[in-house]
């Protein structure tokens, strides 16, 4: 095997080397890679060293640019540091292996990497005259709890073409290694080392992004769950940011989530050190860094105690000076326009896990989920939610803890409580993703066993319509839509590639979108009937709010 490894090498090696005596390097002018169109090969010059992307499925794709060092080692729990420049050319052709992480829900791979900062840049393969001017950029964050999640499982063709854009996608430290704090680690970025290693490729795009046709003035900054937290983040530390994007989207993440300050959460990376015997503060550091990833990460897992926020980033640091509702509220953000909103049933994919793990939820046991849920306030609850006995009561309350739960950042009334606070300084744009015809049974979660219950529009099922195929593995192997979905893909899609081309989401067949106010201004994708909605109303937030008046703003 390793001889066959070495002869494929040599092969690209050659290739590389003869693409790039034959063709001129396109360091900005993104013309002169069309010329490339039949060939298998393209060379850019970045600021780290020439690359070679080949080209698939109709677009040409950098797979695997390095972007930061190695953070194993004593680069653990250290900022990220730009990766060393390489003298020949780099064949940029397959997918890095995902950073350190266990393997979750049956689906996705465990990992021991710490070699991971990598990036991927995917553009359309167009003629000359199209290829003129810039194209605009997304920068996508990848989801998974903040624990899992990789750049690899997104085809970005799709994307890249449909909206005539320069897709990037990145991967960063997860868990333990990118959102825990600890007392041992440096002040000013404790906790948030993973929003340092996405800032480090943010800041690579805005160098190099002109070399593959993309304009460094036109980046939009997307994400979806714990990719959605991340862009918050990011629009909420405006002295770290501002420049480096000039637009976002926010996918399912609610940017006024309650974040915990880093001075309380060091106690969860000391109780995680004391799982694996590094307790002693004077060599905490050094014998944390001696740890296997996996060891590190398991003790993390029990640390965490199923706290799905376990991993959320502390704010109180250089990194992420302050917590989301106090920098929106405030108007301490970075002011682009936003597009905002999330699935119709989000939560009802975290129920199906719990059914699939051997959790019981039933109509006989509701008031015991409301106390554990929403503790005082369980009876207040279950009146204005009087949920029925019938088989679909698991769906019914997946779909009532969305509109609202206290301690989770996937929810309808604070996404909503996002938008009004942002929306008077920049426009917001928002929606909601209701498709419940969507696949999610093995792509969203494992095929089996079936959970019993209608899943219905689940987090993170809008991700087919921007990434086909979309199944939370390497694989890329979920169904393709039907063709109902497929068309309300195409719309909703359209509406985003507006949104980055120009600030504005709108395409045919969507009705007008008007920036977020009261009253009807969202817009639902459903398929067979876009329309404008009021999700405040819909999701009961007057109710939610007059509960729990501390997760939003007073005025």
């Amino acid at each position: 095997m390793e001889i066959f490894a070495l002869i494929g090498w040599l092969r690209i090696r050659i290739l590389c080397a003869a693409v790039a005596i034959a063709m001129p390097s396109f360091a900005g002018a993104q013309s002169r890679q069309t010329e490339n169109t039949s060939g298998e090969a393209a060379i850019v010059q970045t600021t780290g060293g020439k690359v070679a992307g080949f080209i698939r499925n109709g677009v040409l794709e950098f797979r695997g640019i390095p972007f930061g060092a190695s953070v194993a080692g004593n680069n653990r729990w250290e900022m990220p540091k730009p990766a060393e420049p390489w003298d020949d050319v780099l064949p940029a052709m397959h997918f890095k292996e995902a950073c350190a992480q266990a393997a979750r829900y049956g689906l996705t791979e465990r990992s021991d990497n710490e070699d991971c900062l990598y990036l991927n840049v995917s553009l359309p393969q167009s003629g000359k005259k199209a290829a003129a001017k810039k194209r605009p950029v997304i920068v996508w964050i990848h989801g998974g709890a903040f624990v899992g999640g990789s750049s690899s499982f997104y085809r970005l063709d799709d994307l890249a073409k449909k909206a005539e854009a320069v897709v990037v996608t990145m991967n960063y430290r997860l868990g333990v290694f990118g959102f825990m704090p600890h007392p041992a680690f440096g002040a000013e970025r404790n906790g948030g080392y993973a929003l340092e290693d996405q800032r480090l490729a943010m800041r690579w795009v805005k160098q190099n992004i002109a070399a593959f046709g993309g304009d460094p003035d036109n980046i939009t900054l997307a994400g979806e769950s714990a990719g959605a937290a991340s862009v918050c983040m990011h629009l909420i530390s405006p002295e770290e940011t501002a420049g480096l994007f000039h637009k976002a989207i926010v996918q399912s993440g609610a940017c006024v989530f309650r974040l915990r300050n880093v001075e309380e959460r060091k106690s969860f990376g000391e109780a995680v050190a004391r799982e694996v015997g590094c307790s002693d503060p004077a060599t905490a550091l050094q014998c944390l860094r001696s740890k296997d990833p996996q060891t590190l990460i398991a003790a993390g897992e029990a640390a965490s105690a199923g706290d799905l926020m376990a991993f959320v980033p502390p704010y109180g640091t250089k990194t992420l000076p302050l917590s989301g509702l106090e920098a929106i509220d405030s108007g301490r953000f970075v002011k682009v326009p936003v597009l905002n909103g999330g699935t119709r049933d989000e939560l009802r994919l975290y129920l199906a896990y719990d059914v699939q793990a051997g959790r019981s939820y039933t109509a006989e046991n509701y008031d015991a989920i409301l106390k554990a849920s929403y503790g005082e306030h369980a009876a207040e609850v279950k009146k204005q939610y009087p949920l029925s006995a019938s088989p679909s009561f698991p769906a019914e309350l997946g779909s009532m803890m969305t509109d609202f739960r206290p301690d989770i950042g996937i929810n309808h009334c604070l996404y909503l409580e996002t938008a009004r606070l942002m929306s008077r300084h920049v426009p917001v744009y928002q929606w909601e993703f209701a498709d419940r015809e969507t696949p999610v049974l093995g792509v969203g979660m494992p095929a089996l066993p079936d959970p019993g219950f209608e899943l219905g529009a689940a987090h993170s099922s809008e991700l087919n319509a921007f990434f086909p195929n979309f199944s939370n593995t390497t694989a890329i192997s979920a169904p393709d839509l039907s063709p109902r979905s497929e068309k309300m893909a195409e719309q909703m899609l359209a509406t985003w590639a507006s949104f980055i081309h120009t600030g504005r989401p709108a395409a045919k067949g969507v009705p007008a979108w008007k920036p977020y106010g009261k009253g009807a201004t969202a817009i639902r994708f459903e398929p067979g009937n876009i329309r404008v909605f009021d999700p405040s109303s819909d999701h009961k937030c007057a109710f939610w709010k007059s509960l729990y008046p501390d997760h939003f703003a007073k005025n």
